[in-house]
């Protein structure tokens, strides 16, 4: 199909998004290499983002670029490639997360380096969605939604926690600081496992290199924030049947992850590509089958309209400080990166997909569960119970 042909179908695909080809406005693409339209239309999400990473077209406002997309649902009008139609197929046939694979994710996304993370995340080195009602800044988001995580658990002083997929320990260190509890964190990045070890300030924290499934001991309440999208659907079942014989009769799990709103069967061919090898966001079908007959669901609370606030903040951070970062990177990294953290907002802001925190119990709590949702409240000083932090409860 020739160039000028597939231009037009490209302008009259974006006008429906209210998006102009070399427009003026921040949203409007500005295409520098005009085989760009036959890539995109023959690849896909694949060839659009590799094309941004090569420099063939940018936009000023990436988010609200992908958010007009999403929103106008132009990610339909544009068949799959062969390259994305085999990603599916391995996803199906293959189990792309087994145990010999499992680090791969670490090797290929979490292990880059410190010195990105370190530039990019909360002083914390929290790599999850924060939470940003009544805070003014990533740190106090963060620590809101580690305090929420804590409070949704009931942690209590002596209690035994296992944290699956741990990363820098964040939430470890806080939840032992804070509510003295000793925590066991897995994780396969050997890079998280080295500053989270320095970071936990002789803490009872132990942060392992282990896969999940390598677990088999007891533990009072089991957390994972952000770990579940890398199980893959093969695997969920298993996952849960970890978690099962780990967590003691009367304790609590919280699993946060992205979701999907609908069930996939893996991630985009870029994505597998370039960001998260193996991966894939799991619907609300997928986890509730997954769990079937192990536990009582007590609480599903959906806070993903935080995080494209959260990727915004991520990338503010990353952006300003690039000039001491690209002596380590390259060019096109950066490029990928931004593609990455941008296209992402976009996507949470169109509620294409979800952020939940699922709280689980084996047997249901007796008289039910206390659906109290907590966040840090800089006015105060101290909690009902005396705690320093200025926690402040919100009943639902």
């Amino acid at each position: 199909m020739k160039t000028n042909h597939l231009k037009e179908k490209a302008r009259f695909l974006l006008d429906t998004a209210g998006i102009e080809i070399n427009g003026n406005r921040s949203f409007d693409i500005q295409v520098h290499d005009e085989r760009l339209y036959k890539r995109v239309f023959s690849q896909g999400e694949l060839g659009l983002g590799e094309a941004y990473m090569d420099g063939w077209w940018d936009v000023e406002n990436v988010n609200e670029f992908f958010y007009r997309v999403i929103t106008a649902k132009l990610q339909h009008a544009i068949k799959k490639d062969w390259g994305s139609l085999f990603e599916l197929f391995r996803a199906q046939v293959f189990n792309l997360q087994k145990i010999s694979r499992a680090f791969e994710i670490g090797q290929t996304h979490y292990d880059i380096g410190n010195d990105l993370y370190m530039a990019m995340l909360d002083k914390r080195m929290t790599y999850t969605c924060a939470f940003w009602e009544d805070a003014d800044n990533l740190d106090e988001a963060q620590e809101a939604k580690l305090d929420m995580v804590c409070r949704k658990l009931e942690l209590k002083p002596g209690q035994r926690v296992l944290d699956i997929g741990c990363g820098f320990g964040s939430f470890a260190i806080y939840a032992a600081e804070k509510y003295g509890v000793s925590v066991v964190g897995v994780t396969v990045s050997k890079e998280q496992i080295d500053l989270g070890n320095k970071m936990k300030k002789g803490l009872p924290v132990d942060l392992r290199y282990q896969d999940y499934r390598g677990v088999d001991e007891k533990f009072d309440h089991i957390v994972s924030l952000g770990m579940f999208e890398h199980v893959g659907k093969k695997n969920y079942r298993t996952f849960m049947q970890v978690v099962d014989r780990c967590l003691k009769d009367h304790g609590t799990v919280l699993i946060h992850t992205i979701g999907s709103n609908i069930s996939l069967h893996g991630a985009s061919a870029w994505t597998h590509r370039y960001i998260f090898p193996n991966s894939m966001l799991p619907s609300i079908r997928q986890i509730g089958s997954s769990m079937e007959g192990l536990f009582t669901v007590e609480d599903w609370h959906n806070i993903g309209a935080n995080y494209e606030h959260t990727l915004m903040a991520w990338f503010n951070n990353f952006d300003s400080h690039w000039d001491g970062l690209k002596d380590h990177y390259t060019e096109r990294f950066y490029r990928m990166w931004k593609f990455y953290l941008l296209s992402s907002a976009g996507s949470f802001r169109a509620r294409r997909i979800q952020v939940w925190q699922i709280v689980l119990s084996k047997t249901g709590i007796p008289g039910g569960y206390k659906r109290n949702r907590y966040y840090i409240n800089n006015s105060q000083k101290t909690t009902s119970n005396g705690r320093e932090g200025g926690l402040k409860h919100e009943p639902t």
